[in-house]
C-alpha cells in the first residue's frame, strides 16, 4: 500500500478481515530493522502490524525489504552535478534491488499457495550483497560516470528542507528520522540474511555497482 499516516490502519484492518475469513496464507511486506528504528513512524507503523501477526498466530510470512537501491533514481539531477546526496551516514547501510525483491515476493507467495497446509510463521530479510557509508556509494558513481561525485554529507536537517519542496512536510520529517535512525543503527544484514534471500529467489543478489552502471548509462545519454 502506498506510503501514508493511515497505511498501517489499513494493514490492521485488512488482517482483520483475513482473519474473519479464515485466511490463513499470508505474506506481508514490512521493513527492516522495525523493531530499532521504534522513533521512525513508517517503521513503527509496521512493526505494529508485525506484533498483530504474531499475537493473534496468522500464520504468516514477513518480508522485511532494506533501502530500495532505486530510490537513488530521484537524485539524477544531484548526480550530474557530482554530489550524491542522500545522507545515509558512516555505519553502512545494506540496499537491495527492487527486481530481487519482486522475484522473492513471488516466490514465497507461491510458496505459501502450493503448500497443503498453512506454513508456519517465518521473517525473510531482502538485503543487498554489501553494506555501504555514504561515501562509498559516492564512489561508486564516480567510479560509473567517470567523473568526480562527492558525498553531501550528513545535514538532516538541510536533508530535511530540501525534502519538504518535494513531498508533504510530515514525510520529509518521516525521511529525517529514518535517516537519524541510519546513523545511529546503520541497515546491517542479519548472519545468514544474504544466504536465505539468495536461495528463495535462486540467483546471485544484484550489487549497487551493477545498478549504478546501469542508472549511468540513461544518465550519459540524457545528457
Amino acid at each position: 500500500m502506498p506510503w501514508r499516516p493511515t497505511r498501517w490502519t489499513q494493514g490492521l484492518g485488512t488482517l482483520d478481515l483475513a482473519r474473519e475469513a479464515g485466511i490463513q496464507r499470508i505474506v506481508y511486506f514490512s521493513v527492516f530493522n522495525s523493531v530499532l528504528f521504534d522513533d521512525v513512524p513508517h517503521f513503527a507503523g509496521k512493526y505494529l502490524v508485525e506484533r498483530v501477526i504474531d499475537a493473534q498466530g496468522i500464520p504468516a510470512t514477513v518480508l522485511r525489504p532494506a533501502y530500495f537501491m532505486q530510490n537513488d533514481l530521484m537524485f539524477r539531477d544531484a548526480l550530474k552535478a557530482g554530489i550524491y546526496p542522500m545522507p545515509i551516514g558512516g555505519v553502512g547501510v545494506t540496499m537491495v534491488d527492487i527486481r530481487d525483491i519482486a522475484d522473492a515476493a513471488v516466490a514465497e507467495l507461491l510458496r505459501r499457495e502450493r503448500a497443503p497446509h498453512p506454513l508456519p510463521r517465518t521473517t525473510i530479510e531482502f538485503v543487498g550483497p554489501e553494506t555501504m557509508t555514504g561515501p562509498e556509494a559516492a564512489a561508486i558513481w564516480a567510479s560509473v560516470l567517470g567523473r568526480e561525485v562527492h558525498y553531501g554529507g550528513d545535514d538532516l536537517a538541510g536533508f530535511e528542507s530540501q525534502a519538504a519542496g518535494m513531498m508533504p512536510g510530515w514525510m520529509a520529517h518521516d525521511f529525517r528520522l529514518m535517516l537519524r535512525a541510519f546513523h545511529r543503527f546503520g541497515l546491517l544484514p542479519g548472519k545468514d540474511s544474504r544466504a536465505i534471500f539468495e536461495a528463495l529467489i535462486g540467483h546471485p543478489l544484484r550489487s549497487y555497482r551493477a545498478f549504478a552502471e546501469e542508472a549511468a548509462a540513461k544518465l550519459v545519454n540524457d545528457v
